[in-house]
């Protein structure tokens, strides 16, 4: 394959990438800022949340399936004309004052369809197009872009909805979405070979491949359980956050965006480190070194008192930090030892394991909210995530991850060797 194009490539999707990661942006924090004035419901925000999750987690495997077998640029276009289309019809709903939060809940659903499709086909695209040992910081460049991103989106977001209707947030994301399919149709995305498998094709049986490229592999295995365990405890945090700036420190909408930039900021700054430094240690430990830094700066956040805001600014920030290392490295390393043709499925399947844990969590944030207590929700999830970063870095065969450079392989291969903790 010609990789030598492939900065040109990149700018190019990137470039279309930066409108849609932005609008939707915009779209997300609007929509948290609008239920959270309108409800100031930890119930109502962590619906909303699920609403954004599990359809995505429910059709996971099989748009993995379709997503391996289809050309995958086309499938980015059609999911991203979808989103466009479903935040018009909300806007339309905006503009005749029909808007109401079970309108929220279905656009959030339906841009959560769309995204099944589009994520996995992006980041299965990707080795196709560049060269192996280009991935860490081509994850590390995307990272940047989607944290920039985060950081215009809430203050752009807060802007349109101080002097503007709803609805102009919504025409925004289509203008998004229009600009990120247009960027597509400039660039050639190989597709993948699976003659093989197609001249019988079985959605169950594709989806049981789709498995054994994970359980084959008992480093790969860990990392995803890990994983998983961590958004189970992290994300009934990560919808308190707003929640935990208007009620813990008797925050502002004004300090409800900072926070959201402040995070973008740690995340753009990890994204920076891993797009232009060579890493020459083990990426896995650094994923590890990640779960341990998010755990802490969740942990010390509980622990601030109401007076605390600007250390809970500075450890937002490293929490950003933590997020874009994991993110950019997990994705790097699943990049690196899955094959090209199993890449939609591997990605399709850990969205939907990650996320389903994460739904029983969310279920349980009112009750936490309320009962538990916001800051001590913080303390809790952070001292689970410390600790899980503790104990991941004795699985050797998953730390072996971290120093593959040899190249994907099939799933037919898959290392099958002994992934116990602490092993020699």
């Amino acid at each position: 394959m010609n990789n030598n194009n492939w900065k040109k490539v990149f700018a190019i999707i990137w470039t279309g990438q930066f409108f849609s990661y932005l609008s939707s942006s915009v779209v997300g924090f609007a929509a948290v800022l609008w239920l959270s004035f309108e409800t100031k419901s930890a119930e109502v925000l962590a619906m909303a949340a699920i609403a954004s999750m599990l359809p995505q987690a429910l059709i996971g495997p099989f748009t993995g399936v379709l997503i391996d077998r289809w050309d995958r640029k086309k499938v980015m276009i059609f999911s991203d004309l979808f989103v466009a289309l479903c935040s018009l019809i909300l806007g339309v709903l905006a503009f005749t004052g029909n808007l109401n939060v079970a309108g929220i809940y279905l656009l959030l659903a339906l841009r959560s369809v769309g995204s099944a499709f589009h994520g996995p086909s992006m980041q299965a695209s990707i080795p196709l197009l560049a060269p192996e040992d280009k991935l860490t910081q081509i994850a590390g460049f995307n990272q940047m872009i989607l944290s920039v991103s985060s950081i215009a989106g809430p203050a752009l977001g807060a802007l349109m909805m101080t002097y503007l209707n709803i609805a102009y947030v919504m025409l925004f994301d289509v203008l998004g979405a229009v600009v990120a399919c247009a960027s597509l149709l400039f660039v050639h995305i190989p597709r993948v070979d699976r003659k093989d498998r197609l001249e019988n094709p079985h959605v169950l049986r594709e989806m049981r491949d789709g498995f054994r490229a994970i359980s084959g592999n008992r480093g790969l295995l860990w990392m995803f359980g890990f994983s998983v365990i961590v958004m189970l405890f992290l994300m009934p945090v990560a919808v308190l956050f707003p929640l935990m700036t208007l009620e813990h420190f008797k925050g502002t909408a004004f300090q409800m965006s900072i926070i959201e930039v402040v995070w973008g900021i740690g995340m753009v700054l990890g994204g920076v480190f891993l797009g232009t430094v060579k890493l020459k240690v083990n990426e896995v430990v650094l994923i590890n070194v990640s779960y341990l830094l998010l755990g802490l700066s969740f942990l010390f956040s509980g622990v601030l008192p109401q007076g605390g805001f600007v250390f809970f600014v500075i450890l937002t920030a490293l929490g950003g930090i933590a997020g874009s290392l994991y993110h950019s490295l997990f994705t790097a390393t699943v990049q690196r030892n899955v094959a090209p043709d199993a890449l939609g499925r591997v990605f399709s399947l850990y969205g939907s394991v990650a996320v389903l844990p994460s739904l029983i969590g969310l279920t349980a944030t009112g009750f936490i909210a309320d009962n538990i207590g916001i800051d001590y929700a913080f303390i809790y999830s952070g001292i689970v995530i410390t600790l899980l970063g503790v104990v991941a870095m004795f699985v050797k065969s998953m730390l072996r991850l971290g120093t593959n450079r040899s190249g994907a392989v099939a799933m037919e291969d898959g290392d099958a060797g002994d992934g116990t903790v602490g092993e020699g």
